[in-house]
């Protein structure tokens, strides 16, 4: 089998940068391969062989130099692998020409482009939003300069995830990044496009969790009864929040994109934006309420809630996204007249769903089928049978409140 080391010539100048090449043996014959990279001697560890730790010389020049000597070094060991499962018997040559038509390969920008555009096509509007965003940061760990998909190297994945964390990016946002390139990386495998190396092997994709605090039953009644007649901006997103609680904690993309032909013989059906799964829903008085309040407003639109008006899904979807932020700018406003330590938000509805749930002794196997939890594997195998009876019992046990005062109100 070939062997492959990386080696440095000095400059016969002194004080001139020097030159980068591969030495590649095979059967007895040796080839000299550029690398295309000069470099000062004293960025050169002459005992590793090597360009000096990150941690003795870092600079974006050299991180440069050390990112296209790894992806070189792959692409090498590639044509070699490729080269020795073949029968007959190759030439040194072969290693060359291999390498050299490798850099013809799609680049990782084109390739993430291309499944930017089938997302969007197939109506998967957050997962092209999310490698666009992806792209982005990529691009500018990388300078602008574009690469070959064969670059996506174990330590190129390390030196990206490093430059992540210097610039105060947290370590979800890391993982958020590095598992949609992982799926980008994947696909491309998936195609032929590359040999998977796994170089995500050492990278981290997990999710902390951070402290989300659910509001408690009180202070849900008290956001109820708030009187926000002088705002209908802030009575819209109230109202949105307690529907969240009362539908067992549904998401606002879910709530805003909700059709009037969802809801059927006293009960909604909709299928989750993020995981595709179909959730049921008993109408209870407190969510007929709410729904009945906007009747008016939406009477010539498809939708619940006055929120989306663009027919053009990509249109409709920015107008979700720049909704939600304007959804949680009015809840933070709605925290400060209720007067209490609260950090509302479009999420903390939910969870405080599944916190009321608990107290109220739910069993954890009703409130992951109600709340429509697909991440817990194992718990699904098990709640794929759960009669969805028992989940809007459980839901109108924590509803009876909210339930009650509608009747009061309606009975005055």
């Amino acid at each position: 089998m070939a062997t492959i080391k990386t080696k440095f010539r000095p400059s016969t100048i002194p004080g001139k940068p020097g030159t980068v090449y591969y030495q590649i043996c095979h059967s007895s014959q040796v080839r000299l391969l550029s690398a295309k990279i000069h470099l000062r001697p004293e960025y050169w560890d002459a005992e590793r062989d090597c360009i000096l730790p990150i941690s003795q010389a870092d600079t974006p020049y050299l991180a440069e130099r050390r990112i296209k000597i790894d992806s070189d070094i792959s692409r090498l060991k590639s044509a070699i692998e490729a080269l020795d499962s073949q029968v007959t018997a190759y030439h040194i040559d072969d290693i060359i020409a291999a390498f050299h038509q490798s850099e013809s390969a799609t680049s990782l920008s084109a390739f993430f482009e291309q499944q930017i555009l089938h997302c969007t096509q197939n109506n998967n509007l957050g997962t092209a939003n999310n490698y666009r965003h992806t792209l982005s940061s990529i691009m500018n760990f990388l300078g602008g300069q574009d690469i070959p998909l064969t670059m996506i190297t174990g330590p190129l994945i390390q030196q990206y995830e490093n430059w992540l964390l210097t610039r105060g990016v947290t370590r979800n946002s890391s993982s958020f990044y590095i598992r949609n390139l992982r799926a980008i990386y994947n696909k491309a495998v998936r195609q032929g496009l590359v040999t998977q190396t796994y170089p995500f092997r050492n990278a981290y994709t997990g999710i902390d969790h951070t402290r989300k605090r659910a509001l408690s039953e009180d202070t849900i009644l008290r956001l109820q009864k708030l009187d926000l007649d002088y705002s209908r901006p802030l009575a819209l997103s109230r109202d949105i929040f307690i529907f969240s609680f009362c539908t067992r904690g549904m998401s606002f993309i879910d709530i805003v994109f909700l059709r009037k032909s969802d809801i059927s013989d006293g009960v909604l059906t909709y299928m989750r934006k993020k995981t595709r799964q179909q959730l049921s829903i008993r109408l209870e008085p407190c969510m007929e309420t709410i729904i009945n309040r906007y009747r008016e407003q939406t009477k010539d639109s498809t939708y619940v809630f006055p929120i989306i008006t663009a027919s053009d899904s990509e249109e409709a979807y920015r107008q979700y996204k720049m909704e939600l932020n304007y959804h949680n700018r009015k809840l933070k406003r709605l925290s400060e007249i209720l007067g209490e330590k609260l950090s509302l938000s479009s999420y903390c509805a939910r969870h405080t769903w599944a916190t009321t749930a608990r107290k109220h002794n739910v069993p954890i196997s009703v409130i992951s089928a109600g709340m429509g939890h697909t991440s817990e594997k194992t718990t699904q195998i098990y709640l794929a049978s759960l009669d969805n009876s028992i989940i809007d019992k459980a839901n109108k046990g924590i509803l009876n409140q909210l339930n009650h005062v509608i009747s009061m109100q309606e009975s005055t």
